[in-house]
């Protein structure tokens, strides 16, 4: 398969965790995806992302870990930072680059927190440590949206909430067809991660992160709130900051340059 794209799973806690795999670099890093994990795991999605992420290939062996397929009631971002380090660790993964976006940035700086020693560098894409009004307001919504099944509802004002009015301007033709593909068959793994969204708070101890950190955000964020990355670049000792201006949460689809500087950092000194 492409970038040598392999498709994997790992029992956690009595129940399924998937992940996918590419890349033939010596070095290792783990990607961990957001909230929209609770709609659809990575399951099958390995050439999908080779190809996204195909500059990672060449110096990494890229891992992409979605969450444990059944969870219980209040499992919460640190919660799913444990569960991630234990299956790096049964897959022989001791020591990588973290990269985490949105919710998985969330995961990530537990990881970093509670699991130093596994961490070579850390990169934070469009997250936040603490809470606020505009991620209560956001994913407050999609939960009750969730309750009424209605998927439509979430995937439309995800989009609405996450990309630029350019992007926009393309995407909404697609909104008939992406809002009836990929419906789970509940939102209870949905709504558990998104519950977990809403008491996140990592605030407090961003000074226990010690590797070398990169936080990337967008100034027109709807989501997590547009000035919830410099906050959490201010809380890490020694990290390194970029904002795009003009973007929300989708920065790192939407950034021509985002992989480009996440492997600069990641390959620099």
């Amino acid at each position: 398969m492409m970038y040598g794209a392999k498709n994997g799973s790992i029992v956690i806690d009595g129940t399924n965790m998937h992940y996918i795999s590419f890349g033939k670099g010596h070095k290792n890093l783990v990607m961990i995806p957001g909230l929209g994990d609770g709609l659809k795991t990575v399951k099958g999605m390995a050439a999908t992302f080779a190809v996204m992420y195909r500059k990672f290939a060449k110096d990494y062996k890229v891992y992409v870990f979605s969450r444990k397929n059944h969870m219980e009631q209040g499992y919460s971002t640190r919660d799913m930072a444990f569960d991630l380090s234990e299956a790096m660790k049964r897959l022989g993964i001791h020591k990588a680059d973290i990269l985490g976006v949105s919710q998985g940035g969330m995961i990530a700086q537990y990881l970093a927190i509670d699991n130093p020693d596994m961490i070579e560098k850390l990169v934070l894409a469009v997250t936040l440590s603490r809470q606020n009004e505009t991620i209560q307001n956001a994913v407050g919504a999609w939960i009750e949206m969730a309750k009424k099944n209605d998927y439509a509802g979430i995937i439309i004002d995800t989009a609405e909430k996450s990309y630029s009015e350019k992007r926009l301007k393309k995407y909404r033709l697609l909104y008939p067809i992406l809002s009836r593909i990929g419906k789970p068959e509940n939102f209870d793994r949905f709504l558990i991660q998104a519950n977990a969204c809403l008491t996140h708070d990592t605030y407090d101890e961003l000074d226990k992160i010690n590797c070398k950190t990169l936080v990337i955000g967008g100034d027109s964020d709807m989501i997590a709130g547009k000035d919830t990355s410099r906050e959490t670049a201010e809380g890490i000792n020694g990290s390194k900051l970029i904002i795009y201006k003009g973007l929300g949460h989708m920065a790192y689809e939407e950034a021509k340059d985002f992989n480009k500087n996440v492997l600069y950092f990641l390959n620099g000194e």
